[in-house]
């Protein structure tokens, strides 16, 4: 399948076009629309492993974005069922959110409606290809999808599903399209504003910042995950270790994964004592602060560094974190206030008055308290797929889900009322 080269303008225009039938759907539709990309998934899964391993094999598998590429039968079963899941959710569209007569007789209705043209920009995870195409069918949007280079073969091979499913059901396949990775090309969807309504960046924060410096087009954040996990001096600590242990290494190439450990001073030792031989298991490279240095030197921890300034607020995206020794909860606070990416952060601790003071004054999408920050996502959280997770104010925090794909509009009706 070759790339197209040159212009999207083509790819803009039938978007646009493509609105029109997105707003004919019923419910029904777009389910079997979705019910019919579910089951292509599993019908051809050996088929997308193979154009999965042409990209794989373009990527050294060490590199931590070699795990968010892969596609393996368990991973495409689930992204079936996530489609299912999607295609079970009520419709967000033309829901009622308010009515009143006015004293002049008009009769004022405001409801949901799609956005229109979602362009969405993102790095080497394929699954997030079937994802917001899914979620823009479901909520009536037309989607434009700019992957990454690197999972060109499998991305394509994907949307040539869906766009048979669409095919078949008679539809305008624009209304799923996946644009050229041309790096040039990536300004004229930023600046569409006759065609896009509007863009969402997901990846690294290089590729976010990039979109919002230079995007026309309304911008919506999914950002980077800087995420901490302050353990208090009240913490459990085997109950500590364990979540601190699975939120670093259970998946540790996504944006919800541990990137700094928090300790309070007084309980390093028993802490880390407990911590090594879980992060001993998988090879966690650890930057330590001094204090935590010596305590995990004197343990015989292979995989130590001495942590620079650097080494916080740095979202790692792979078997790797810092640490930090703290006097206490405020400067917690303070930390995680300077270095945190607004993702999700979590306390580990028995003391309730620390828990909510830690809840309700660290600014973040998502906090945790004695859980593990890789629960922030769309299905975990009832939310169905999830387009990424946003980390701003504006119409959308935490995961980006089905419910968020759709703005407002006023119906006013009257009998010949004029001003």
């Amino acid at each position: 399948m070759e790339e197209m080269k040159g212009t999207i303008q083509p790819q803009l225009i039938a978007a646009r076009k493509a609105k029109q039938v997105m707003l004919k759907l019923s419910l029904e539709q777009k389910k079997e629309v979705l019910t019919g990309i579910a089951r292509s998934l599993v019908e051809h899964s050996q088929e997308i492993m193979v154009e999965n391993k042409r990209d794989l094999d373009r990527m050294d598998p060490a590199d931590s974005k070699y795990d968010r590429l892969l596609l393996d039968n368990s991973r495409i079963e689930n992204l079936a069922k996530s489609v299912l899941d999607v295609a079970n959710l009520a419709d967000p569209t033309g829901q009622t959110l308010s009515t009143r007569t006015m004293s002049n007789g008009l009769y004022v209705v405001k409801k949901t409606v799609p956005l229109g043209v979602v362009g969405v920009i993102y790095e080497s995870r394929p699954n997030v290809t079937v994802d917001v195409a899914c979620l823009c069918i479901q909520s009536g949007n037309v989607c434009l999808l700019r992957g990454g280079s690197d999972a060109w073969y499998t991305n394509s091979y994907l949307i040539s599903l869906i766009q048979e499913v669409l095919r078949k059901q008679n539809l305008d396949t624009s209304i799923v399209q996946l644009l050229p990775t041309d790096r040039e090309l990536v300004t004229e969807l930023l600046e569409a504003t006759a065609f896009v309504d509007i863009i969402i960046p997901r990846g690294s924060q290089s590729l976010i910042d990039f979109v919002r410096e230079n995007a026309k087009v309304p911008v919506i954040e999914t950002g980077a995950g800087v995420c901490h996990t302050f353990v208090d001096a009240s913490a459990n600590i085997d109950m500590a270790a364990k979540i601190v242990a699975n939120a670093k290494i259970s998946r540790p190439s996504v944006c919800n994964s541990l990137d700094t450990v928090l300790l309070e001073k007084t309980i390093v030792e028993s802490f880390l004592s407990t911590l090594a031989p879980l992060f001993l298991e998988h090879e966690v490279q650890v930057f330590a602060d001094e204090r935590s240095y010596n305590v995990l030197s004197a343990l015989g921890y292979p995989h130590l560094k001495m942590a620079q300034e650097s080494d916080f607020g740095r979202e790692f995206l792979d078997l790797i974190c810092s640490i930090k020794v703290l006097d206490g909860l405020d400067d917690a606070l303070t930390h995680i206030a300077n270095y945190s990416s607004k993702h999700s952060e979590c306390i580990v601790s028995e003391n309730q008055q620390n828990i909510t003071t830690f809840m309700e004054l660290v600014d973040a999408a998502a906090v945790y308290a004695n859980a593990s920050t890789r629960f922030t996502d769309g299905g975990e959280f009832g939310l169905g797929a999830e387009i990424g997770i946003s980390t701003q104010k504006l119409h959308a925090r935490g995961p980006f889900a089905l419910e968020k794909l759709v703005t407002e509009k006023w119906f006013v009706i009257g009998q010949g009322q004029i001003r």
